[in-house]
């Protein structure tokens, strides 16, 4: 039996068709169509990873997506029928791996399905971590405990938040490419989003503003860089 995946999606057919390409990739679909049942089955199944629609009956995907968070770290991406900006910045703003808009390909779920879990277990297991503790400017940053300090104080960061400022922070002063971002934080660059990077970079800017730090800059028509003056 391959791994779990909980799908808590309302379009029937839809679900049915994610569910069938996972399975023939060797995963193990839950399929439900509600967000209360798709959240009852999440604390009966212990799924590796959720892929959970936003507009959903009976219980919202961001509620949803809240209350797993609590307690678990385990992978969520987000699928919504509306290409607003700020229904992305409330999914990831409030802990998902990953955000896809409908239409999409199936393969590219499958894709990022993949490259999600992939993270994950590299995140998971310790002896895999890069134990190692990059301090620059008034940064400091835990690669063992996935924690960041900024003058000595926590900054409340996403694990995606973390591992992007972490890849900034291993290239001090290196020009980054959105593309270049994706492929190295998420994993996989054949279906890069560059407007998740985007709201990433804005959040990381808005947290490190709280604690007067001004560290990542654009670098127009090129990308980003971490800088300390």
């Amino acid at each position: 039996m391959g791994q779990k995946i909980l799908i808590i999606e309302d379009e029937k057919e839809l679900a049915d068709i994610l569910g069938a390409y996972l399975d023939v990739e060797g995963f193990t679909p839950i399929v439900t169509h509600d967000g209360e049942t798709g959240l009852s089955f999440f604390y009966k199944e212990n799924p590796s990873l959720v892929l959970l629609d936003i507009m959903l009956p009976k219980k919202d995907g961001i509620s949803i997506c809240k209350e797993i968070r609590e307690k678990y770290d385990v992978p969520i991406i987000m699928i919504s029928a509306k290409s607003g900006e700020m229904d992305k910045v409330i999914a990831l703003g409030i802990g998902a791996d990953d955000y896809v808009t409908k239409p999409f390909s199936p393969l590219e779920l499958v894709a990022r399905v993949k490259a999600n879990l992939r993270r994950y277990e590299q995140m998971s297991n310790k002896a895999g971590y890069i134990k190692d503790v990059i301090t620059i400017g008034n940064l400091t940053l835990n690669k063992s405990s996935y924690t960041a300090f900024a003058g000595g104080k926590c900054l409340d960061l996403t694990t995606k938040e973390f591992e992007i400022l972490f890849y900034f922070a291993s290239n001090p002063n290196q020009v980054f490419s959105k593309e270049q971002i994706y492929s190295g934080v998420w994993g996989y660059s054949k279906y890069g989003d560059d407007n998740s990077v985007t709201v990433y970079v804005k959040r990381l800017r808005e947290k490190l503003a709280r604690h007067q730090l001004d560290y990542i800059k654009t670098v127009w028509g090129a990308g980003y860089k971490l800088s300390v003056d």
